[in-house]
């Protein structure tokens, strides 16, 4: 953990550089946030926990330690299946948890997880913590977030102006472990080029920065750390738990380097190319949200 207090976690291999990094915010909150940095597996995810201190914190790292556990080696296909049945799993979990502690209780969380192999990627997400993706300096948003206020804008009730500061602007419209019976996860997939640089950060870092604001940070160069992301939220007074991992993609030069703080949140990653998603979908729980990102 830096002196800043923010927990980072670097790793590299083959072609993926990613930096993770996470605070409570500045509200003197406890961090229910929780990410997977693992490119030797070509897997990442972020997931921001609901439901309070004891509830949320223990969703997210369900999510998490359940994607840390998957095994290297296995086949881009096998290893969406994988990322879905160990989500379906955790969402069961935190569903049996909740209703053993009363019938009020919510134990959920949102999860966003990208999985790479070679230039391919795909990207599987419940809940509003988004994924962008970042090209020749133009920032793109990879995902749609399951939100009350986003079903509002679309509906044409409320602009997105509007949608910042809406009172109900934390109610989510799915999650693991939400109360519904099946899992519904969306899914995007898209082709990677040199250069290219995604994000995966839970709603205190998107809703406090404007994607402007995220574009200027993310295209620094190759310095820019999740740091200094959260560091700029920070900045800017995010109360709310703050999250971000980047992940570059660049020439394989056969390096491998492995770095966390012993105080960091938990990281993890994982392979995935689009070559998976006819599998996925024949199971019912992931749906194509788009046409593929940077087609």
């Amino acid at each position: 953990m830096s002196d800043t207090g923010i927990a980072q976690n670097i790793a590299r291999f083959g072609s993926f550089r990613s930096r993770a990094a996470s605070h409570a915010g500045t509200a003197g909150r406890h961090n229910e946030d929780a990410y997977l940095n693992r490119p030797d597996l070509g897997l990442w995810a972020v997931a921001d926990g609901a439901g309070g201190h004891q509830s949320g914190e223990v969703a997210s790292a369900e999510v998490v330690d359940l994607l840390q556990g998957i095994e290297a080696g296995l086949s881009a296909t096998d290893m969406l299946q994988e990322v879905r049945s160990r989500l379906e799993t955790a969402h069961a979990r935190l569903r049996a948890a909740a209703l053993r502690r009363g019938a009020d209780v919510i134990m959920a969380t949102t999860a966003v997880v990208v999985l790479a192999r070679d230039d391919y990627f795909a990207c599987l997400w419940a809940g509003d913590s988004p994924a962008y993706l970042l090209r020749a300096n133009t920032l793109t948003k990879i995902t749609r977030d399951h939100s009350l206020v986003q079903d509002l804008v679309e509906s044409g009730i409320i602009s997105e102006t509007e949608a910042t500061n809406h009172p109900q602007a934390n109610v989510i419209t799915r999650a693991v472990g939400a109360d519904a019976d099946a899992l519904n996860l969306d899914k995007r997939t898209g082709r990677l080029v040199l250069g290219d640089r995604l994000l995966l950060c839970s709603d205190g870092l998107s809703k406090t920065l404007s994607n402007e604001r995220l574009a200027e940070l993310l295209s620094g160069g190759g310095d820019t750390s999740a740091e200094r992301l959260v560091m700029a939220a920070l900045d800017a007074q995010a109360i709310d738990n703050v999250t971000a991992v980047i992940i570059d993609f660049d020439a394989d030069n056969g390096s491998t380097t492995l770095q966390a703080s012993p105080s960091s949140v938990p990281a993890s990653t994982a392979a995935e190319a689009s070559a998976g998603s006819s599998a996925d979908e024949h199971r019912g729980v992931a749906h194509n949200d788009g046409p593929p990102v940077g087609a």
